[in-house]
């Protein structure tokens, strides 16, 4: 069996056009075609880099009287690194589509992913999933996005374990509006919570801060609450939360206008 119809057969096997495959291996369409027409022939490195791809050996690329890689494949089982080398070939899996929209494939998959859709260890596109992921929507370890969701993330909107953004939400968030078991922000909730304006089992705030043990210029406490400028325990009257909005007008610069009017709307 010679050489082109070895490397053809491996790509057929492997779910490869000539232009992925020439792609990958930094070539044109053309040359995979001469190659597998064996009118042409690769580069040492060039075959390498196939052996590596299609998990073969050169022997059995070079060699035409070895008909099958079953062999090389037997000497790998028995080998210290042959998990090794199983993980380098999942690693180096990669198909992309041949379809173009803004200068990217539609889709890649790949260890370093560019695309519309991105999967990868690192991936980069509109919707991006891998370990490190970046996107206008991302999903992965380590997430950056306009919407981001993962382990940590960081983006205006993101959500996960450890979560930093315009809006976050997570275990521990940060943002100009936090939610979460512990949260810091502008405007934030949470178990424990901490902002300018906050509501949690405990609050503390810089200007209001309501919740079960509340703490701030204007703290609004179910059982206890500590307010430099005003302090409430338990329930509100009609008149307490008409005194309270004016407190907050009076009290808070006009450029939190925005978190002080969504603070009196959570006081109705």
């Amino acid at each position: 069996m010679t050489f082109g119809t070895k490397l053809s057969t491996l790509r057929k096997q492997n779910n490869y056009t000539q232009e992925q495959l020439a792609s990958i291996m930094g070539v044109s369409r053309q040359a995979i075609s001469k190659w597998e027409s064996d009118t042409a022939y690769p580069e040492t490195e060039k075959l390498i880099r196939m052996s590596e791809l299609f998990g073969c050996s050169l022997d059995y690329l070079l060699k035409e009287e070895l008909e099958s890689p079953e062999t090389t494949q037997e000497k790998q089982n028995n080998s210290d690194d042959w998990m090794a080398s199983r993980r380098k070939k999942f690693f180096q899996y990669e198909r992309k589509s041949e379809k173009m929209l803004w200068g990217m494939p539609l889709w890649h998959i790949g260890k370093n992913a560019k695309g519309i859709l991105a999967v990868g260890l690192k991936a980069r596109g509109v919707l991006a999933i891998g370990l490190q992921a970046k996107g206008v929507i991302s999903l992965g370890l380590l997430p950056i996005g306009i919407l981001s969701i993962g382990l940590f993330s960081l983006g205006l909107l993101s959500a996960g374990i450890f979560a930093l953004g315009l809006l976050s939400a997570g275990c521990f968030c940060a943002g100009i509006i936090a939610a979460g078991a512990i949260s810091i922000g502008v405007l934030s909730f949470g178990a424990i919570a901490i902002g300018d304006f906050s509501v949690g089992a405990l609050s503390i705030g810089k200007y209001v801060a309501i919740g079960d043990n509340a703490r701030a210029a204007i703290a609004l406490g179910d059982s206890r609450a500590a307010g430099t400028i005003y302090e409430k325990t338990g329930s509100l009257s009609g008149q307490d939360i008409a005194n309270i909005k004016q407190l907050i007008d009076t009290n808070v610069p006009s450029y939190l206008g925005w978190a002080k009017e969504l603070i009196k709307e959570w006081l109705l």
